[in-house]
């Protein structure tokens, strides 16, 4: 059924769902709210960064970035997730406590491992630069791994302003930072690292402060021992399962960092880091948030058997959204970058371009891929971060080969557009729509790209100024979301916080 046709019962009934629509755009805006304020100052200080450090520096600190992911991704081995399924409050406490236990452990760990091996990482990344930094590694996956905890129970609780605020803050504390090290003359690698770290740790300390104020009292009852191992048994798929599916998805995602240095050197990884910042920022202000509150919803709605009714909308909301931009990008990023960052910069707008299709592929699958995890499907994800792994190594490798950085981009893009769009599919299946449904939905939302499309190939190949195409890009993008707001109830109810028709 669909959600346009879910029977009302009663003028109660209609009350509920009205407020069950305003709750999830409520909750959305909430984080939207924090993100938009906290990635608005990364893209504004992003010129003036870019003009400070070199394409090396952004190198080390993705290639370091990437290490403290992959480390970050299993210091709760996954136990994090398990926190917004129990319908016992003091299932989810200890849950909590459990995932503090191992994030605790696991950084204690990693420091002699880093402090030890540190001459033999550098060598085989090809990043002297990282010479000295290292250490931050375990400092690092302790607070990214304690605010993933947290921020699940602030999701589960629906205390969504409190992670806005550490969102702000986080932001604030290393944009600061790195703007203060760049204008100080310490315009490095390692200044940029640092930066980072204490950006990060400060919003893990607010975030926590402020969880702790509310949520004392439910600590100090509920959190025991035997809870503590309760819960390790009963949600064991989660270390068995997603600790490695996750593992492999980070991995996949930080192949570049990883592998570019090895083939190429750290500048490449700058061009790539910019060009993935740049391009996944925008798209992940609204997808991340409404991954969030999709998360919980979700996990009702399969209890209540109506998973359908509300993946369907939220899937056409990030598809109207997504699509219009990223193609756009796809044709004039070179130019985009060329006048924002400089010509020094214009490798990395080549690089958006290759991996913008990439880009809205993974943005509407995101959100949706806590669907298996609502499912308890683990080994479904396990297979297709296995799958996502296998052909973007091979795709970095080959290009790797041949010497080309471009043809490693380009490939790695080609990569993520076959597997996402996989999974995408299959996970609206799970939810009860059809492939032939998502066809209908993805075609009608292509319509409104394709003359702007072909006036931007037409402008290219006549060679017009760069100048020109931008314009008219940007031009398109801004008339588009008017168009949306004014015309589309669905995306109109999200911004508005009236509610998604899937709440009903």
């Amino acid at each position: 059924m669909s959600a346009e046709t879910v029977p009302v019962e009663s003028g109660q009934d209609e009350e509920q769902g009205t407020e069950g629509r305003k709750g999830f755009s409520r909750d959305v805006l909430k984080l939207v709210s924090g993100t938009t304020v906290s990635q608005a100052l990364v893209i504004i200080a992003s010129p003036i960064l870019a003009r400070l450090f070199s394409p090396e520096a952004f190198g080390l600190l993705a290639i370091f970035t990437s290490i403290t992911k992959v480390l970050g991704v299993v210091s709760c081995l996954r136990y994090e997730f398990a926190i917004m399924l129990p319908e016992e409050e003091r299932d989810a406490v200890n849950l909590l406590a459990l995932c503090c236990a191992i994030v605790t452990g696991i950084s204690l760990l990693t420091l002699p491992v880093m402090l030890f091996f540190e001459s033999a990482i550098v060598t085989f990344l090809n990043a002297p630069g990282l010479a000295g930094n290292l250490w931050l590694v375990a400092p690092f996956v302790f607070v990214t791994g304690l605010f993933a905890a947290l921020n699940y129970w602030n999701s589960r609780t629906r205390r969504y302003g409190r992670l806005s605020v550490a969102r702000v803050v986080s932001s604030v504390a290393i944009t600061g930072g790195q703007l203060a090290a760049g204008f100080g003359g310490s315009a490095t690698g390692g200044a940029l690292i640092g930066a980072s770290a204490f950006g990060q740790g400060v919003a893990t300390g607010v975030l926590g402060a402020q969880i702790y104020r509310d949520d004392r009292r439910r600590f100090s009852r509920h959190v025991s021992l035997t809870g503590i191992r309760s819960m390790l048994v009963r949600y064991r798929k989660f270390p068995l399962f997603e600790s490695w599916s996750g593992l492999l998805n980070v991995s996949s995602w930080q192949l570049p960092s990883l592998l570019l240095p090895v083939f190429f050197s750290p500048v490449q990884v700058g061009y790539y880091s910019l060009a993935f910042r740049l391009i996944v920022l925008p798209m992940d202000l609204i997808g991340s948030a409404i991954q969030q509150v999709f998360f919980q919803r979700a996990s009702n709605a399969e209890r209540d058997g109506r998973l359908g009714d509300l993946t369907e909308p939220v899937f056409r909301i990030l598809l109207r959204i997504g699509l219009f931009p990223m193609l756009t990008l796809a044709l004039i990023g070179r130019e985009l970058f060329s006048v924002v960052f400089g010509t020094a910069w214009a490798e990395a707008g080549l690089y958006t371009q290759l991996l913008a299709v990439w880009a809205l592929v993974w943005f509407i699958s995101s959100p949706l891929s806590t669907i298996y995890m609502v499912q308890e499907k683990q080994g479904f994800g396990l297979t297709m971060n296995i799958a996502n792994f296998i052909t973007r190594f091979a795709a970095i490798v080959a290009g790797g080969l041949t010497g080309s950085a471009r043809l490693s981009i380009l490939l790695f893009g080609v990569a993520g557009i076959v597997v996402y769009g996989f999974l995408c599919v299959r996970l609206l299946m799970f939810s009860g729509i059809p492939a032939r449904r998502t066809a209908q939905i993805v075609g009608k939302a292509l319509l409104p790209f394709l003359p702007v499309a072909a006036l931007l190939g037409a402008l290219k190949y006549a060679g017009a100024p760069m100048i020109l195409p931008l314009v008219v890009g940007i031009g398109a993008c801004g008339l588009y979301y008017l168009f949306l707001l004014r015309k589309d109830p669905e995306l109109r109810e999200v911004f508005s916080g009236i509610g998604l028709p899937g709440m009903r």
